[in-house]
């Protein structure tokens, strides 16, 4: 049985994201529930890896935020 210690949920375009660190007998995890129209997928990230993964995000973000959209993105 998993515990959970934390959820947040995120609406972005037509995405529904919920994000939750849970707990159980093996530790701790983070699970990114993505749900598009009823169709729901499932990451699980065992703590030790959080650091890290917020480390690729942080870099992401920046890489986002330098290069501009390009002309195909921007048509949509």
């Amino acid at each position: 049985m998993d515990t959970e210690l934390f959820c947040e949920q995120v609406q972005v375009e037509r995405k529904s994201f919920s994000v939750e660190l849970r707990e159980n007998p093996r530790g701790r995890f983070l699970k990114i529930i993505e749900d598009v129209g009823g169709r729901r997928d499932a990451i699980i990230i065992p703590a030790t890896g959080l650091t890290q993964i917020r480390d690729i995000l942080e870099r992401a973000i920046s890489k986002s935020d330098e290069v501009p959209l390009s002309e195909s993105a921007t048509a949509q």
